[in-house]
């Protein structure tokens, strides 16, 4: 499977609880942080929800 780089790029605060669930799942929990993970369906469903609070980047 292809890897993606998950980068944090706006905050959690003031969020819906499931978004900020969902920034944990990724293993996002600071401004700026970044996560590499395998580009699975589940992966890629949790990144579409949150898409407005992170940037995707090929790995």
């Amino acid at each position: 499977m292809a890897k993606i780089k998950i980068t944090q790029v706006k905050s959690g605060i003031d969020r819906s609880e499931r978004q900020k669930l969902t920034l944990f799942a990724l293993g996002l929990r600071k401004m700026h942080a970044t996560k590499e993970v395998e580009a699975t369906p589940q992966i890629l469903g949790m990144v579409k929800k949150v898409s407005h609070l992170v940037k995707v980047e090929e790995a």
